[in-house]
Formats: C-alpha cells, sequence, structure tokens
C-alpha cells in the first residue's frame, strides 16, 4: 500500500537507442497515471538502461524527456549500422570451446578489444550528449559493465571511483560496434554481455519491477538466464516483468541503433504503459 515500507528496485535492460526511448516513453506513460518509477531505493541500468537510469536518476521531468524522444532526428546523427544476426554469429564464434561464463565473456571482450571502432572520447562525447556529465546521484544507481581481460562483471556505483557518465559509456560499449572504454586502467564492454537485464543484482528487494525492451535467452553462456534471475527474485520478494509488446518490438525494427526508431519506440511505449498501468500501480504503489 502507499506508505508502506516496502524496498523497491527499478531493472532497466538493455536495447539500443530503441530500447532508450521505449523505456523512457513507458515511465513517462506510467508517471500519467501516477505509478512513479524513479521513487525506486535501486535502480539498475544495463546499457541503454543505463541511459534511462541515469537520466531518471538526474531528475529530468519524464514528461520534458518523453517530448525530446518525439524530437525529428538531427541534421549529422549518424544512422549506425547493426544487424543482431551478424553480431550474435561474431559472439557464437568467439565462445566455441569456453569453460564457463566468466571465460566467455572474456573471450568476447577479445573480440571487442580488437574491432575498429571509433575512439573511446568520441564515444564518451556521444554518451555526454544523451546524459550530460552529471554526479552520482543520492539515490542508488548501479550500472553494469563487463572487464574485456578476464570477463568479470562489475557493477558500478557511487563509490567505485568512476564519473556516471564513464560508467553509461563503459555499459553501452556494444562488442563489435563500439570501443570498450579505459577507467582505472582496465577496459570495459557492455554489461549486457552478461545479461539483458542483471535483473539479479536487485535481489534483496521486498518489489523489484523489471523493464525490458529485450528480455533475454532462457539459457544464457554469458551469465544467468533471464528466468533463472527471476527465480532468484522471488526467494526473497515479488516481482513484476513489463517487457516490450509487439507493437513495440515492430517500433524497434531491425537496427535498434537506428536514431529513426527513437520517435516510434517512444510512442510504442507510452501507448503500452495505458496497458500496463493499473497491474503496475498495483504491484508497486
Amino acid at each position: 500500500m502507499a506508505g508502506d515500507s516496502a524496498s523497491r528496485a527499478l531493472v532497466l535492460g538493455g536495447g539500443g537507442i530503441a530500447g532508450v526511448a521505449w523505456e523512457i516513453g513507458l515511465l513517462a506513460g506510467l508517471a500519467s497515471h501516477g505509478v512513479h518509477a524513479r521513487r525506486a531505493d535501486l535502480v539498475v541500468g544495463t546499457s541503454a538502461g543505463s541511459v534511462t537510469g541515469a537520466l531518471l536518476r538526474g531528475g529530468r521531468d519524464l514528461a520534458e524527456l518523453y517530448a525530446e524522444q518525439l524530437a525529428p532526428v538531427p541534421d549529422g546523427e549518424p544512422a549506425v549500422e547493426f544487424d543482431v544476426l551478424t553480431l550474435m554469429t561474431a559472439i557464437g564464434a568467439a565462445l566455441a570451446g569456453t569453460a564457463g561464463e566468466q571465460d566467455a565473456r572474456a573471450r568476447v571482450g577479445e573480440f571487442a578489444l580488437a574491432a575498429d571502432t571509433v575512439p573511446e572520447a568520441d564515444r564518451r562525447s556521444a554518451i555526454a550528449s544523451r546524459i550530460g556529465d552529471p554526479p552520482w546521484p543520492a539515490q542508488r544507481l548501479v550500472v553494469t559493465a563487463v572487464d574485456t581481460a578476464d570477463g568479470a562483471f562489475v557493477a558500478f556505483d557511487a563509490d567505485a571511483g568512476v564519473s556516471v557518465l564513464d560508467a553509461v559509456t563503459a555499459s553501452c560499449a556494444v562488442p563489435g560496434l563500439w570501443p570498450p572504454i579505459t577507467l582505472g586502467g582496465r577496459r570495459y564492454m557492455d554489461g549486457g554481455m552478461r545479461s539483458a537485464t542483471n535483473a539479479d543484482l536487485a535481489s534483496g528487494f521486498d518489489r523489484v519491477l523489471v523493464v525490458a525492451p529485450v528480455d533475454g535467452s532462457a539459457v544464457n553462456a554469458l551469465g544467468p538466464g533471464f528466468a533463472a534471475e527471476l527465480d532468484g527474485l522471488r526467494r526473497t520478494g515479488e516481482v513484476h516483468v513489463v517487457v516490450a509488446d509487439d507493437a513495440s518490438r515492430a517500433a524497434f525494427g531491425t537496427n535498434p541503433l537506428d536514431p529513426r526508431t527513437r520517435e516510434p519506440s517512444a510512442r510504442a511505449g507510452r501507448a503500452q504503459a495505458d496497458a500496463v498501468a493499473a497491474q503496475v500501480r498495483a504491484f508497486w504503489s
């Protein structure tokens, strides 16, 4: 009930530019129905979810963020060539003969380090254009990444000694497409290389709302499968999952990194919020 002492966590999954737009549309729509996910005690962000999480924790008005997603794509914003099947094929080849999840992630790290991409500074500037360079918020934000050298999973927060901007840039470093990001002499890649959501980081919270453009695989050679994450969360609390519906996935298209997906994906998220608001309110409030 409203005003109770239940602890709450919000998990925001990966999904590219389209995923950011969809998450903002969904959260803005929920807020318009009186469901305020930003009041979570913990926000966990992976890849696209780290961008949304940083914006949410930064205190920006959700209606304003939503309006920005609807704006025309600026002249000169690059349309990134990205094919999910090609990436998955390359990662699959890198995983051949691996021994365990961390070793598998290290192999993907080798692939990420070998790729010819833009300079790190350029990528950092691109992320800064979306989230600025904010301080760590007072309310807890966790941003996920993976060490390319040994495949270790990292959860950056205010005590990690890195900036929000650097953590988010690392979390969004898709292997083969964007450069791994150097922090403290280590190079980090996309947190989605462990899990699309890393929802298990919210273990121990009474209520966990998982918002996922992509819900991830049931079986995952790189980390826990989505079903296993949810099972673990349910041992200590209640879980509610909102995954992109058919209309939203259609809005994402075949290239979720194309800026032209931003507006239709945001609208799809906003429309989905209307459909799920009552259920989410009953769970969250």
